[in-house]
């Protein structure tokens, strides 16, 4: 995040894309609650009518696959209507006039033909943003989870560029963190392009430094992303260390996955519960929980924070650190570190990005004004009070790059064998791959079960009631849930959650990756509904949400 969540209660404009913030960020939800009721105006862009639309000013209801037209039909209002923060785009930034050039194409009018946004509503959120001083943009996977996905975050930079809306308070571009420390594992280099803070692994200098302190020489290639891996199990990997994910529910094509996992010769699983993949693993590792362990976490705001051991692990499990520094050592490495201590300090100072923050400083450090701890980066020496918003008097590249996209369709959409629009998401009671959330009754309770969201018009065309069981068909698999008829999703569209073993949506996902992060298209698919001849599951009511816009008993019959 560009900008810190306190600050999100002081917005006046929130622009929410993308993102069931009230079920899969509900603290950061709170925030935007807060600034509603304080007066900020929301504009929610979802395919779904979620919780958070029903405080919304404006819900543009979009077609999934479709936000790059509507992201550059805003851009185009902006710079035609003349909108654009000119100072901010000759002082901050560089490739403006090939963005204004392209968006000319974009107008209102055509994007409300491809999203399904009526033109005005477009005009209107597009005038409110540009010319509101606090305006800030909050996704998550609904925008990077398609084969376009880097496209729409471009778009996204693009009016944050153009409108001046960067290096302030309350404003920014935010994306926000799906799991729980997957900012610091990026903080900490587990990506394919880069060593520890950022700093990319084809720049000599800084492979320089790595080889030297690690004592081993590096490629200058970068790694193979997820997808890329994922693809190549069984053929060119044949080993796999899994730690803390479950790749067997949560990878895309998981079929096809499974299919590979059975060529590869040997699996090593560190995991805190039994969960899908380890029926593929030769050696599991136990694991602690984060209550378990010492160590420093870091949140979507670059926050990162003390986590202190609060209870011994169960008997035989270990602290990650413990057991990948055992590892080492068993390969023949002579790694010097004791405690976590000495791996953050070692990881903290070699990155500039981080050199101000040591464990001892987060141990020592108390609460702020407004009662947070820890430190946000960059804090470049140990004096650094920390970076509560990024790009303060510049933009930290130099100049902001302003980056011309066109529209280019979802790789896979309905068609006559499957006449629907597949989404999946996460909802409110369960976690990801669910492992830890399924173990707790009361959160089993309130959603015990695999279900898939239809709107009425269609359950009606396919003779489907709500509570009906029925199969989900796409051109990778087929799983079986219940039907929840429901008018928060649109006609033509379908959405279900991907938590549930029993009915792995992944079955049905397309891993079709996006060009430059592999990200797959876990939003988009064209699929197919129909009852269920053979159900084999557990009927159950549905309950699975906290929120129910248009429930079946409100459809017309």
């Amino acid at each position: 995040m560009t900008n810190s969540i306190r600050e999100i209660r002081d917005a006046d404009f929130l622009f929410v894309i993308g993102s069931n913030t009230t079920e899969a960020h509900p603290v950061i939800a709170m925030e935007m609650k807060r600034a509603v009721r304080d007066g900020a105006t929301l504009v929610v862009a979802d395919p779904r009518r979620i919780w958070l639309t029903e405080i919304a000013e404006k819900h543009l209801q979009l077609n999934p696959g479709t936000d790059v037209w509507l992201l550059n039909a805003m851009a185009h209002v902006i710079v035609t209507e003349g909108l654009v923060d000119k100072a901010f785009i000759e002082t901050h930034t560089e490739g403006y006039e090939a963005v204004a050039e392209t968006v000319k194409r974009y107008s209102p009018e055509e994007a409300e033909r491809v999203t399904g946004i009526p033109a005005e509503d477009i005009r209107w959120a597009a005038r409110k943003y540009a010319t509101t001083k606090k305006a800030g943009i909050y996704y998550t996977l609904g925008i990077t989870e398609h084969s376009h996905g880097t496209d729409n975050v471009y778009a996204l930079a693009n009016l944050v560029l153009m409108t001046g809306h960067l290096g302030g308070e309350s404003m920014g571009l935010n994306p926000l963190r799906g799991q729980n420390n997957v900012q610091g594992a990026n903080d900490a280099g587990a990506t394919p392009i880069y060593y520890p803070g950022y700093q990319r692994v084809d720049d000599e200098k800084v492979r320089a430094k790595y080889e030297a302190l690690w004592g081993v020489e590096l490629s200058p290639e970068p790694g193979w992303n997820l997808n890329e891996m994922m693809k190549k199990a069984g053929d060119e990997i044949r080993g796999f260390f899994v730690m803390g994910e479950d790749i067997i529910l949560s990878e895309p094509n998981v079929l096809a996955l499974e299919e590979r996992m059975n060529r590869v010769e040997f699996l090593v699983l560190q995991e805190i519960f039994p969960n899908e993949t380890m029926r593929f693993a030769d050696v599991v590792l136990p694991a602690s929980g984060f209550a378990e362990k010492e160590g420093v976490f870091v949140n979507s705001e670059r926050r990162m924070q003390r986590v202190r051991k609060a209870i011994d692990p169960p008997k035989g499990a270990r602290a990650d650190w413990q057991i990948l520094l055992d590892l080492a050592a068993a390969s023949g490495a002579s790694w010097h570190h004791r405690t976590p201590a000495d791996i953050f300090d070692e990881f903290a100072q070699h990155a500039p990005n981080f050199a101000g923050i040591s464990h001892a400083r987060l141990d020592a450090q108390g609460e702020d004004e407004d009662g947070y701890t820890g430190l946000q980066w960059p804090c470049p020496d140990p004096d650094h009070p920390g970076t509560r918003y990024l790009h303060e008097g510049r933009v930290l590249r130099g100049k902001g790059l302003l980056t011309a996209v066109e529209y280019r369709p979802s790789d896979e959409l309905p068609d006559e064998e499957y006449g629907l629009l597949l989404s999946t998401g996460r909802t409110l009671y369960h976690y990801n791959a669910a492992t830890q959330t399924r173990r707790d009754p009361g959160l089993d309770t309130k959603q015990p079960g695999a279900f898939v969201q239809l709107h009425p018009r269609d359950a009606k065309k396919r003779s489907i009631r709500d509570g009906d069981p029925v199969t989900i068909t796409t051109r990778r698999g087929s799983i079986d849930a219940i039907a929840h008829v429901s008018r928060q999703v649109k006609p033509g569209c379908i959405w279900m959650a991907l938590h549930f073993a029993e009915a792995r949506a992944n079955v049905l996902t397309n891993d079709k990756g996006d060009a430059v992060t592999g990200t797959a298209e876990y939003k988009v698919c064209a699929a197919e509904v129909t009852k269920a001849s053979d159900y084999t599951g557990e009927l159950h009511e549905f309950r699975g949400s906290h929120y129910q816009a248009g429930h079946a008993e409100d459809a017309p019959s």
